[in-house]
């Protein structure tokens, strides 16, 4: 059997794309393998073998120490297929190119563009960076054998540097996370599932709260920022806030089936304009409206398919009327719900996404 070997030095084991969804899906025809950085050692998990390379702590060990150790370990498990989830381990992708293996770039994000979003840097630093690690991306992707990207906007970007690129999105496994719990039996609960930050507009979702009665917001996730952390906490909204902290996917499910509606109302950066973020596909799945900022992808999605409502995600009050809504509103919310869950039964899902990962992994190989 065909060996496969996925390296992180960033994600967690259980990411849900690269273990979730991808490894999985791979280990049903190959020998797989992942490494991970996360120090919690190494076990064999749904057939796939995991390989713990330790955490060290600081960005800087973690770019020239971390990726030395997971570099050591990829060659010491002689994989025929090697792919990576992480822009600081190109140069081991670039290695292990030169080493005679079959290598693949996952490219989750458009880095360049996520690095020209971060506001509290200077400019002119930020478009000198992005343009310098553009140029890198770009000589170093010609060289391998096929780039994966989270979007179709990222695949037509590689696709004029590697023209094996391929996107396959982060769309959600059907079965995971749908429920039967009848609407009539869910709580006057809204939730938010994922990373909480500045930019995923926390500030505004917390504050909308405030001019939202009887309702509590599920707030599953952890906060990258403590000042936003503590300024968060302080607002009036907080009190109706179920802080959760950090779930597992039954955690996760389990918050779904008792939501009344999921709130994606990330504010629209230059690296959200394209970006398909998998909880708005969670929530639909789940069968409960979507809440959703104004990015014009994301209405296509939403008000095309009538699964949900779609605001300014800088205007708390508007979010709060979009809540009260579906909350005052039961009918039409939960035929929202059905239309989300309908739409991803028949075309957001990974089952079409897992063909072309195997498709792309066969015409590697032979």
């Amino acid at each position: 059997m065909d060996k496969i070997c996925h390296l992180t030095s960033v994600h967690t084991r259980y990411d849900v794309r690269i273990f979730e969804k991808e490894c999985k899906s791979l280990s049903k025809y190959y020998e797989v393998s992942l490494i991970v950085a996360d120090g919690l050692g190494d076990e064999e998990n749904y057939s796939v073998n995991i390989y713990d390379v330790g955490k060290l702590h600081g960005r800087l060990n973690r770019i020239f120490k971390t990726t030395k150790k997971v570099l050591q370990r990829a060659v010491e498990l002689e994989s025929d297929i090697y792919h990576f989830h992480d822009p600081e381990l190109i140069p081991v992708g670039l290695r292990l190119k030169k080493l005679g293996k079959i290598v693949i770039f996952d490219a989750h994000e458009d880095v360049p563009k996520q690095i020209l979003s971060k506001p509290y840097i200077n400019i002119i630093y930020l478009k000198v960076m992005s343009k310098l690690f553009e140029i890198y991306e770009n000589s170093a992707s010609k060289k391998f054998d096929a780039i994966i990207t989270a979007t179709p906007y990222i695949k037509d970007k590689f696709l004029k540097i590697n023209k094996n690129s391929i996107d396959i999105k982060n769309l959600p496994i059907l079965g995971e996370l749908s429920n039967e719990m009848n609407w009539e039996d869910k709580k006057d609960e809204i939730c938010y599932i994922g990373g909480i930050a500045r930019v995923r507009g926390i500030k505004e979702v917390v504050k909308s709260m405030e001019y939202t009665e009887g309702v509590k917001l599920n707030l599953a996730g952890l906060f990258g920022e403590k000042d936003v952390e503590d300024e968060v906490k302080s607002y009036e909204g907080w009190k109706k806030v179920n802080e959760l902290g950090f779930l597992n996917r039954n955690g996760i499910a389990e918050i779904l089936s008792m939501s009344k509606a999921g709130i994606v109302t990330l504010h629209p950066i230059i690296n959200y304009q394209d970006a398909l973020p998998v909880k708005m596909f969670e929530y639909m799945i789940a069968g409960i409206p979507v809440i959703s900022s104004d990015i014009k992808l994301w209405q296509e999605i939403v008000e095309g398919n009538k699964c949900g409502l779609c605001v300014n995600p800088f205007d708390s009050e508007e979010i709060s009327k979009a809540i009260k809504y579906i909350i005052d509103h039961p009918v039409e919310a939960e035929k929202m719900g059905k239309n989300g869950k309908e739409a991803v039964l028949k075309k957001y899902n990974w089952n079409s996404e897992e063909k072309k990962l195997v498709s792309l992994y066969s015409e590697l190989i032979n």
